[in-house]
């Protein structure tokens, strides 16, 4: 399996950025072929030291980084990709990697 990881920082307007990323990112990201699962993060994100800056946390499994690379290609991976700029002005980090079970 392989996932990406979406780290969304706090926008400011927070009530703003659920709105738009329930009402439409949402939708557009379960569009991406190959996608097998979507979970978000709910509730306040932390670290051992405390308060994380980050507003939400997606992660999107994908059966491998090759799949992950022809979903971002895609049609609904370059909408997916153009959505971004209408609701992460904060800022988003993105990360890919493979997985395995130890």
């Amino acid at each position: 399996m392989a996932k990406v990881i979406a780290l969304y920082k706090k926008p400011a307007d927070p009530a703003a950025f659920d709105a738009y990323y329930h009402a439409t990112h949402i939708p557009l990201a379960r569009t991406l072929p190959g996608l097998r699962s979507y979970e978000i993060s709910s509730g306040p994100i932390g670290t051992p030291a405390g308060e994380a800056p980050l507003h939400l946390v997606a992660l999107l499994e994908f059966d491998s980084l090759a799949a992950i690379q022809a979903a971002l290609g895609s049609p609904e991976g370059t909408a997916t990709a153009a959505d971004l700029g209408n609701f992460a002005m904060a800022g988003v980090d993105l990360l890919m990697f493979d997985t395995k079970t130890v």
